[in-house]
């Protein structure tokens, strides 16, 4: 079963078990009933992967999860967000829908793997098969994929990991599918583009507070901490000389209190809901806290990580990856 999204990737992906010999269907989720331009939950999405699926012979269905993922990745983004934390919604789409649910049902549905057009590739270590990173580094998407276990790894198939994003464009080309130039998303799924604002807007009353600085004078308004998140720098509307960053928000009283990029820095940081898919090494790893983010040299201890060096502090609820060099080898969420 494959997880066509609609996009160029998941194409390649059926297209490229299918050339291997591997008996193919195409699955797309129907996710989001709300307006939707962006991302895997457009009307047009599906019939990009209906259409694509018809080209290449295979079989397709859209399965109907929209409320599974109002509950398990909406409503904890809204909430997240009311609390002042910076969710991961794509991680958790991963997690409750398509290695959850989806993965959930192929298995009762008889199919021996899944796949995805992720770039990362699953990889063999010395205790047990492990996500990797994607050959293509400047694509690679193994930090989203941190929460997969030895039995989703077992049956889970990562072809374009194993090419860069020109190989999969190029590879689309030469099949004339009709995602080969589609531009990729870069947003949440479900908020329409430069949407976020409007869409917490609706969802979380409005509680106005104050913007201080780091000795607690008032240096502005805002309308809701839904507005910001740790280590923003643009739209904080304040005039105060050195450029600012976001550096706390407390969600009891409102503040958002901001500072120069020194007081973002860390030494250490906590986590919850920490998972080791292999065992943990006995000296440093590397730490990464965004999809993109460049590892930091760091010691985990239990929930626990402490930097080699000072690093800008991560924002709570951010998922924090653990590489050895292109190894994942688990992750936890920021506190």
């Amino acid at each position: 079963m494959v997880m066509m999204s609609g996009g160029v990737d998941s194409s390649v992906a059926a297209a490229m078990l299918q050339e291997q010999g591997h008996d193919v269907t195409g699955v797309t989720l129907k996710l989001w009933g709300g307006v939707s331009d962006s991302g895997c939950c457009s009307v047009s999405d599906v019939e990009d992967a209906r259409r694509v699926a018809a080209q290449l012979g295979i079989p397709h269905y859209v399965f109907n999860f929209s409320d599974d993922f109002d509950a398990n990745v909406v409503a904890p983004y809204v909430e997240a967000y009311a609390a002042g934390t910076t969710p991961n919604p794509c991680v958790e789409c991963n997690r409750t829908m398509k290695f959850g649910r989806l993965f959930a049902r192929a298995m009762q549905l008889g199919y021996d793997a899944v796949a995805t057009g992720h770039h990362a590739r699953v990889v063999a270590a010395p205790a047990g098969l492990a996500i990797g990173r994607g050959a293509d580094r400047a694509k690679d998407q193994s930090y989203v994929l941190y929460m997969l276990g030895a039995a989703e790894l077992a049956c889970t198939l990562l072809p374009v990991g194993e090419i860069t994003k020109a190989e999969v464009r190029a590879r689309a080309a030469a099949l004339d599918l009709r995602t080969a130039a589609k531009a990729e998303s870069m947003d949440v799924c479900f908020i329409t583009r430069g949407g976020r604002e409007t869409f917490l807007g609706d969802r979380i009353a409005r509680r106005p507070g104050a913007i201080v600085d780091r000795a607690g004078g008032v240096v502005g308004t805002h309308d809701g901490i839904d507005a910001f998140t740790i280590g923003q720098r643009r739209g904080l509307a304040v005039a105060v000389g050195e450029r600012q960053y976001v550096v706390d928000i407390d969600a009891g009283s409102g503040d958002i209190t901001i500072g120069p990029r020194a007081d973002l820095l860390r030494d250490s940081l906590t986590m919850r809901d920490v998972t080791w898919n292999l065992a943990p090494p006995a000296g440093a790893v590397e730490v990464q806290a965004r999809a993109h983010g460049e590892p930091a040299s760091a010691l985990v201890d239990g929930c626990t990580v402490r930097f080699v060096e000072p690093h800008v502090r991560v924002a709570p609820g951010q998922v924090v990856a653990f590489y050895a060099g292109d190894v994942l080898l688990g992750g936890g969420i920021a506190t």
